[in-house]
């Protein structure tokens, strides 16, 4: 299956603002740490992403990049 949203592991603050905001509850931070120290947010069901892009709109670093899927 072809990733919808990718995140930037590397730039991710953990800030919870995608996680907040996603209206089918698929963000959550995960237990690793990035290289600056933060728990960075991912998507946990890939399948249940409708590609609304509400997670990237409201990310303060631009982390975030959703794919729409082919039709």
């Amino acid at each position: 299956m072809e990733k919808r949203v990718v995140f930037d592991e590397k730039l991710c603050k953990g800030c919870k603002l995608c996680i907040e905001f996603c209206p089918v509850n698929i963000v959550a931070l995960g237990e690793e740490l990035n290289e600056k120290g933060y728990r960075t947010a991912n998507v946990i069901e890939q399948d249940k992403c409708t590609s609304c892009r509400a997670c990237a709109i409201v990310c303060p670093d631009n982390v975030i990049t959703v794919y729409r899927p082919k039709k």
